[in-house]
């Protein structure tokens, strides 16, 4: 790999624990001049490498310190039954991931929500009343002793 891919993910592993970091101290941290490493962000931002920034919000904080992994599978292996889930998460609040996976289930969501009481209403009023689910299977997070997710 040559050195200019090298600074690239030098870059974007910075940027990606600190989205706010001023240009001057990316630049000193990545060991180029604030105009190169400016230069560089821009392209990386215009090729869609970089595809935004977003603030990392403390669940306990908004009352949505509840996180279940949900592992979905469906009835029918259909593009109309996908894409009808697929909505359907899209517009369920509580859902903050959804991930279409291979395996023994089709999609991973990452559901947070205040409590146990929420999530039941949740996993019963609405991922229960999704056509097309057949299986549900709850994973209740207890702690995350590593989180990177930006």
């Amino acid at each position: 790999m040559d050195k200019s891919n090298q600074i690239n993910k030098h870059i974007l592993r910075v940027l990606s624990r600190d989205g706010r970091i001023s240009n001057l101290q990316l630049a000193e941290e990545v060991g180029l001049s604030p105009s190169a490493c400016l230069r560089r962000v821009q392209e990386l931002e215009r090729s869609g490498v970089i595809k935004g920034y977003r603030a990392r919000i403390d669940p306990a904080q908004t009352g949505q310190a509840y996180v279940v992994y949900v592992a979905v599978g469906l009835a029918e292996h259909t593009k109309a039954a996908q894409t009808g889930f697929e909505m359907a998460m899209g517009c369920a609040e509580e859902v903050t991931e959804c991930h279409n996976v291979a395996g023994a289930f089709e999609y991973i969501l990452r559901v947070e929500v205040a409590d146990l009481p929420a999530y039941k209403a949740f996993h019963t009023d609405k991922l229960g009343t999704v056509p097309h689910v057949r299986s549900i299977t709850s994973y209740m997070v207890m702690g995350s002793p590593k989180d990177v997710r930006g």
